[in-house]
């Protein structure tokens, strides 16, 4: 459960940072999504970290796990990117 809660909150701040950028224009929504997966990715591994050190659970039980919390919203992201990148 704790999983599907931080997932869902990447794609709630990927909306946020890509919402945000919209109003400023295209190239912002770029720049927002790059920005969005360096957050995203520090979050991911900080996320690694409680799992690792404070629940118990071993490395290798966790990165399974960061590969889906980051995964998910970066793949989401990459999208956005791709949609908005496209020169009309």
């Amino acid at each position: 459960m704790h999983t599907l809660i931080i997932v869902v909150v990447g794609l709630a701040l990927l909306g946020l940072f890509t919402y945000s950028a919209h109003f400023v224009g295209r190239p912002a929504i770029a720049t927002a999504v790059k920005a969005f997966m360096v957050l995203w990715l520090v979050i991911s591994l900080a996320n690694l970290g409680v799992g690792v050190f404070r629940a118990g659970y071993t490395l290798l039980e966790e990165l399974p796990v960061l590969a889906l919390v980051f995964g998910v919203p970066a793949i989401a992201a990459l999208l956005v990117h791709k949609r908005f990148n496209n020169k009309k």
